[in-house]
């Protein structure tokens, strides 16, 4: 059970998760200043869907330059899209495990059905017990990548790598958190204290054919990330899946997120051919339906990371 009292969480939840942003940050409700300083300058530099598209020689040994063109990405909007060579095979796994590691993501999240290398084949296929929406072609809703997982254990970075696309289908939609964040906060500050509360969110426990394989997990949306400064959010629009903390405050900032998710314009919208590949610090993302044939069987290998990509945070774009 992963719930922890509300005191023990006042400043941090672990070693890495800050419920209140430091001094002269731009995520700390009294800093106006540094506030708008830093959502002007978020604005300005937000690139476009196509400036995403990072063309990559070698994965297993960037180039100065594109590492360099990922990591400006990463810093301006928190993700970008790599695109390799027809060199290599689309099903390595271990173009993945290098290409994480040229970012300092080493620290791969071992979740209930990743593969032996802690690598998770996200493909259609016959379940056992609870039947998991990323094994199946049906839709994703709205999320951050392990949301279940307990505070001091957050997923900070991600890499979606594509094997084998879709026959039709499978587009993935990216949402940069600090635009939503942005959004609230415009709206009313008194949103973003209250989605950091340590018990503003909170997953229900997961029972697998009667017995208990994670409990109830709760924990803030929005946190701050001890090392690099910068902002990290937890989330799930699954509605069933979701229960918000009894608060008037976080009820409405629950359904404003709905409506900010709703805007069509602040996501990217890629559907990821064989090679190519998302790296980000655990943007919000959704995924299309799709179809299969004989031949064309979606297959997506995730790495799932306990570390952000080096030096993409907050305090390095400072």
């Amino acid at each position: 059970h992963c719930r922890q009292s509300p005191r023990a969480m006042t400043q941090t939840t672990g070693n890495r998760v800050r419920l209140l942003a430091p001094a002269a940050s731009p995520f700390n409700l009294d800093d106006a200043t540094a506030y708008q300083a830093w959502r002007r300058r978020k604005l300005e530099h937000r690139p476009h869907v196509d400036e995403l598209i990072v063309p990559v020689e070698d994965p297993y040994k960037l180039s100065a330059a594109e590492k360099s063109q990922v990591l400006q990405l990463c810093r301006r909007c928190n993700a970008a899209i790599y695109k390799v060579t027809n060199d290599y095979p689309s099903t390595d796994k271990a173009l993945v495990h290098q290409l994480g590691l040229q970012f300092g993501l080493s620290r791969l999240d071992d979740n209930l059905r990743s593969d032996e290398d802690d690598i998770t084949s996200l493909t259609v296929k016959e379940q056992q017990g609870n039947q998991y929406i990323p094994y199946t072609n049906r839709p994703l809703s709205w999320h951050t990548d392990g949301y279940y997982n307990t505070p001091a254990q957050q997923v900070r970075g991600f890499i979606l790598h594509c094997a084998q696309p879709a026959a039709e289908g499978g587009e993935n939609s990216l949402l940069d958190h600090e635009l939503v964040y942005m959004r609230l906060r415009d709206e009313n500050p008194a949103y973003i204290q209250a989605l950091m509360h340590p018990e503003a969110m909170t997953i229900p426990p997961n029972v697998e054919q009667g017995t208990e394989v994670r409990g109830a997990c709760a924990g803030p949306v929005f946190s701050i990330d001890a090392v690099t400064g910068s902002l990290h959010m937890r989330y799930s629009a699954r509605k069933h899946n979701i229960h918000w903390r009894d608060d008037e405050l976080t009820r409405e900032a629950a359904d404003l997120i709905t409506e900010i998710l709703d805007i069509e314009e602040l996501a990217y919208r890629y559907t990821l051919k064989a090679g190519e590949g998302v790296i980000c610090n655990n943007i919000l993302h959704k995924r299309s339906g799709f179809s299969d044939s004989a031949d064309e069987k979606r297959l997506m290998f995730r790495a799932r990371y306990d570390d952000r990509i080096a030096e993409s945070g907050l305090s390095v774009q400072a």
